[in-house]
């Protein structure tokens, strides 16, 4: 009697989920024949071109060229590596993972584990430190909410938290790859980094603890008030914003985010009711921050403190938002207070402020009218901290409503404010123009979009890279060397010896990683010779992407020395490649 193949982890949870199961939570899917249509969430677009195919199980965007499966678009959307977004799919779809990956427990799980017990140690000395608890609770937290947040304190012991974790036979080296120890200059022991603090606990977009930020319990003048966690292999300050894991789904219902600074503002304003607050944790924000946000919806509110530092940073994350297509607010705070003193006082004024948010523009332009200036400084300052703001944004008509507004609240003639902007994007364009024939390598539109597909991870033309590799990898390790040459052969004809050699040489240092992931996407796969012949389609569509920017880069070059002669062969060759890339379209 014939058995039964077993399936794979992958397979099993492609039989239980489809691609729409994976995809509608972050997108808002609508129906389109046989397939689903939606605005990208990795590049900013106006009409949809983001195709979600559930026969096929795969998505394409006609927009930037992001591609994949079920898994490709959890790793991207939420910057997870293959196997974190396989545990990912497989608790929501039920599917228990039983084969770990050789010399797991990994790095990772054993560093996750250590920041773990840390949250449980200063949990447990929270319990018994009643000054600390009742300190808390005057700034208006619940005991449901310091439960629910995991709020902790480590007492103003040099190495409490070290021998704690010594007991527990957790070593020296992960304790220092978490962040949580340091050695002394003449490193002859360990002592704890987080010392009389407060001790929140920051985690990933999955809800994991990954880092911490401690806040100093009694100043004495001289520590930090605020101590966060170093950058380590599970924390990444430029992505990580605290509080999104648990505000994610609730920013896409609401179709908005709140931002504020620090963490008791955040919980603040969680436990008042307003569960799409997100917080920057004390951290500059970054664009990663922001493009995180974007994919949840394009609409943010910033909360900053009313003070100039909080006013400087809310003009920069401001323009940094609207930059990439973000509407964005500001909450009029009152003077002297924030998020939390204002929700702790009453939630209602909190939420109040909210509710009067102004445009940045109109934030901008007020902040300038009450300060009463001579209208030729009013003129200039317009100009220069005002109409930046205009010139971000994208719409066209909407650039005129705030250009007549400006106008009618400053009384500025608008055609003089439109010349203002004009001379603005004069001056942008030709720094964009130098700053990009600065660059070795320069992509043409709409390439230029797809390098931003997956930020903060891999490009992908390094995650074709790694698929093949790994694929070429698992079938040396099932002694399938015709197979494995073939590949080798294959993708230097494809990419050339030397890119080949170098990319075999790079990948051999995650060679059991590579071949865990390709045995789980192909070990039962009934696509396997198509979806590689894919994959060295793929692969050749990035390069020839990259030699066209190359080119684009040689073709300004030449243009801009005069050299009529070379111009002409460079868009000979350009127009060579680009017929390539049409015959590999079709091939899709």
């Amino acid at each position: 009697m014939a058995t039964q193949k077993m399936s794979s982890s992958v397979e099993k949870i492609k039989e239980r989920l489809s691609i729409v199961d994976v995809v509608s939570p972050y997108v808002k899917l609508e129906k389109a024949g046989a397939s689903y249509k939606a605005k990208c969430p990795f590049h900013n677009e106006k009409s949809p071109s983001f195709f979600v195919s559930p026969d096929r199980g795969t998505y394409y965007c006609f927009g930037c060229g992001a591609k994949g499966d079920m898994f490709t678009f959890v790793e991207e959307f939420e910057g997870l590596e293959f196997r974190d977004a396989l545990k990912s799919l497989a608790l929501k779809a039920g599917v228990e993972l039983v084969r770990e990956l050789p010399g797991e427990k990994n790095e990772k799980d054993r560093l996750f584990h250590v920041v773990e017990s840390a949250v449980l140690f200063f949990e447990s000395q929270l319990k018994n430190n009643a000054s600390v608890l009742e300190y808390l609770q005057k700034r208006g937290l619940t005991d449901e909410t310091i439960l629910k947040w995991n709020i902790g304190f480590v007492p103003a012991e040099w190495r409490m938290l070290y021998d704690h974790n010594k007991a527990k036979n957790i070593s020296d080296a992960d304790m220092l790859a978490t962040g949580l120890i340091k050695k002394s200059e003449d490193g002859s022991k360990y002592y704890d980094v987080f010392r009389g603090r407060i001790m929140f606990p920051i985690f990933d977009a999955n809800g994991r603890p990954v880092a911490f930020s401690g806040r100093i319990f009694t100043d004495d003048g001289k520590s930090p008030k605020y101590l966060n966690s170093p950058a380590t292999v599970l924390f990444n300050k430029s992505e990580v914003l605290y509080g999104f894991d648990r505000a994610k789904s609730a920013i896409r219902r609401l179709n908005y985010s709140i931002l504020v600074e620090g963490q008791m503002d955040l919980i603040l304003s969680h436990q008042s009711g307003l569960v799409n607050t997100v917080a920057s944790s004390g951290t500059a924000l970054t664009e990663q921050h922001l493009r995180r946000l974007l994919r949840l919806s394009p609409r943010v509110m910033f909360a900053f403190d009313s003070d100039s530092a909080g006013f400087s940073a809310t003009k920069k994350s401001a323009e940094l938002a609207l930059r990439i297509g973000m509407e964005v607010k500001v909450a009029i705070l009152p003077a002297g207070e924030d998020p939390a003193s204002l929700v702790a006082k009453n939630a209602e004024l909190w939420k109040k402020a909210l509710k009067d948010g102004k445009h940045i523009i109109d934030f901008y332009a007020d902040s300038l009218l009450s300060k009463n200036l001579d209208r030729r400084i009013l003129a200039r300052e317009i100009k220069a901290s005002v109409l930046p703001f205009v010139l971000e944004v994208e719409s066209s008509t909407e650039q005129a409503h705030f250009i007549k507004s400006l106008g009618e609240k400053v009384g500025l003639k608008e055609d003089a404010l439109w010349m203002d902007l004009k001379a603005l994007q004069q001056i942008r364009k030709l720094t964009s123009v130098v700053s990009e024939s600065a660059k070795s390598s320069v992509f043409p539109s709409p390439a230029n979009v797809s390098a931003n597909v997956k930020i903060g991870s891999q490009s992908r033309l390094n995650g074709i890279e790694r698929r093949l590799m790994g694929i070429m990898f698992w079938q040396e390790s099932k002694k399938n060397q015709t197979s494995a040459e073939a590949i080798r052969k294959r993708l230097a004809e494809v990419a050339g010896a030397d890119f080949a050699r170098t990319s075999e040489d790079s990948a051999l240092i995650e060679k059991e990683k590579l071949i865990f992931e390709a045995e789980q996407y192909y070990e039962h796969s009934t696509k396997f010779e198509s979806d590689l012949e894919e994959l060295f389609i793929n692969l050749e569509e990035e390069m020839l992407k990259e030699d066209l920017g190359n080119k684009m880069a040689e073709l300004h070059k030449a243009e801009t020395g005069q050299d009529s002669g070379r111009a002409k062969e460079i868009l000979t060759e350009c127009n060579m490649i680009t017929l390539r890339l049409a015959e590999l379209r079709k091939k899709q």
